[in-house]
């Protein structure tokens, strides 16, 4: 059994939403999962009770709340019995093997480093953040974690994600591009240049630079960037696919013959409206930790929350640490 413990305090719903979104995985992967959640005890155990959750979800016990405003460093100096720091703990230690929170991003990333410690070979963790794509799904990453990299560190990136792609997500050979502002060659910053020659030197399927166009096309599979970059990208089409939604409903619902060509095609719309929904790519892996710690939007709503979880279980389910060793260690001794 897969063992997946969520943090109770994290995020701008909790602990609402998580113990929803722990009731939808309970009844799906029962057979499969142990679910815990880490938090005060005395908050968190009405609400198991009242979701008819008590005996099928441990608690984890731990007196403090990071808020999600919380400077990363006082956090991380001073609620040594937050949560998070108690979840890290417990992923450290081995009794569980994966946690997943919507909480403060910067204090996750501070305290999961801190305890968890990087994985042989890799300097910096990346987020990894999901997009929908043409025939598929495109893995962006840094989205957030390191405003400024160097071409080594990108070049990390670049195995990380390709390592997850092919284990967690199942295809093989994913394609791996730079993001820039052009294809060609000679475009780019010095760094993304000289990440660009590097990962070509690689044992990966590196096709060269790509644009924001291709993002969202069947042209490539693993996106890598520094995390100022791609946060405003995954921002950008989070607002993007927001903008669409409201004015698809708004538009839709005004005259009556919008209403009539709506209900007709209700099912294409509910279809596309599933296929750009944030919520339906919500989960991102902290990459290069020595740990699996899944980070949920902090605006996460249950079904969210509930597919932050199945990343998670993914990922383990997948090996996907080992898999990263190794190819970190190939690369190193390359």
């Amino acid at each position: 059994m897969i063992r997946i413990l969520v943090d109770g305090h994290g995020g701008d719903h909790a602990p609402g939403v998580v113990i929803e979104a722990l009731s939808t995985i309970h009844a799906q992967y029962s057979d499969k999962l142990t679910l815990g959640i880490v938090g005060q005890p005395d908050v968190l155990l009405p609400a198991l009770q009242k979701a008819e959750l008590a005996d099928a979800v441990k608690i984890i016990a731990a007196s403090e709340i990071i808020d999600m405003c919380e400077s990363p460093a006082i956090a991380l100096r001073r609620k040594k019995n937050s949560s998070i720091h108690v979840g890290a703990r417990q992923v450290r230690d081995g009794e569980w093997d994966a946690l997943v929170s919507a909480g403060n991003t910067g204090a996750l990333m501070a305290i999961s480093r801190m305890i968890l410690k990087m994985l042989p070979g890799v300097d910096r963790p990346a987020i990894a953040s999901m997009l929908p794509a043409e025939n598929g799904k495109t893995l962006l990453l840094d989205a957030g974690a390191n405003v400024d990299s160097s071409s080594e560190h990108l070049t990390q990136f670049a195995i990380m994600g390709s390592c997850y792609m092919e284990a967690a997500e199942s295809i093989k050979s994913p394609r791996v591009g730079v993001l820039n502002i052009g294809s060609e060659d000679i475009k780019g910053t010095d760094v993304v240049k000289m990440a660009a020659a590097s990962i070509a030197e690689l044992d990966l399927n590196f096709i060269g630079n790509v644009e924001g166009t291709d993002l969202f096309l069947d042209t490539v599979d693993v996106v890598v960037c520094d995390g100022f970059v791609g946060n405003v990208a995954l921002k950008t089409m989070e607002g993007v696919a927001s903008f669409i939604i409201t004015n698809l409903k708004r538009k839709l619902g005004g005259s009556l013959s919008s209403k009539l060509g709506a209900l007709l095609s209700r099912n294409a719309l509910r279809r596309l409206r599933k296929r750009i929904d944030p919520a339906e790519y919500n989960g991102a892996p902290l990459l290069g930790l020595n740990g699996i710690v899944v980070k949920s939007h902090g605006s996460a709503d249950a079904l969210a929350f509930t597919r932050a979880i199945e990343v998670a279980h993914r990922q383990v389910e997948s090996k996907l640490k080992s898999r990263i060793v190794e190819s970190m260690n190939k690369w190193l001794e390359g």
